[in-house]
């Protein structure tokens, strides 16, 4: 294939969030649209958060969640787009403190640096997205040009149900909407 003819390439950032169970839904919702998906994980995301050997399979590559050496060659091309969903209160307040401490993190820093388009879909308890850091990351993050989508809590609604986690929403902002 030639470098015209490759599809755009996406990044999915996945953090250890209960709902990263359904990640599955984004990448497939990504191909549909002609995205081709390589995962990155944060460490404690690849600690039974989600099915590894099932997203592997859906997008034909390993899962990455640890740094590569210099030898070894890389195993995803560059991003034309990231995705970070679940996107935790961890990950959003170390990436907006420039802190790099994890691939996904490390990935996130970089992104920015080279102008690729980033959504968001933050995953977030109540009391911990009121804590004054976590709103001041947002800030940061949305000058940064970063796009967010609505907040989900995972709280369970009247009636012992759960909203729906918007997993489209992420593909949706990267295409301006």
């Amino acid at each position: 294939m030639t470098e015209q003819a490759r599809k755009p390439f996406l990044y999915v950032v996945v953090c250890a969030a209960g709902i990263a169970a359904d990640v599955s839904k984004l990448i497939t919702a990504a191909q549909e649209r002609d995205w081709e998906v390589g995962v990155i994980a944060t460490p404690v995301a690849m600690n039974g958060f989600f099915d590894t050997a099932a997203v592997e399979a859906l997008t034909g590559r390993p899962i990455r969640s640890a740094w590569r050496t210099p030898a070894d060659p890389r195993p995803f091309p560059p991003p034309d787009a990231v995705v970070v969903a679940p996107a935790t209160f961890n990950t959003v307040n170390k990436w907006a403190a420039g802190i790099a401490d994890t691939l996904a993190l490390g990935t996130l820093c970089e992104a920015y640096g080279l102008g690729v388009p980033i959504s968001v879909l933050p995953c977030v308890a109540d009391a911990l997205a009121a804590h004054p850091a976590y709103r001041d990351s947002l800030t940061r993050l949305r000058g940064m040009g970063v796009r967010f989508g609505e907040p989900y809590t995972g709280e369970a609604e009247q009636g012992g149900g759960r909203p729906e986690f918007e997993w489209e929403r992420a593909l949706d902002l990267l295409a301006g909407g």
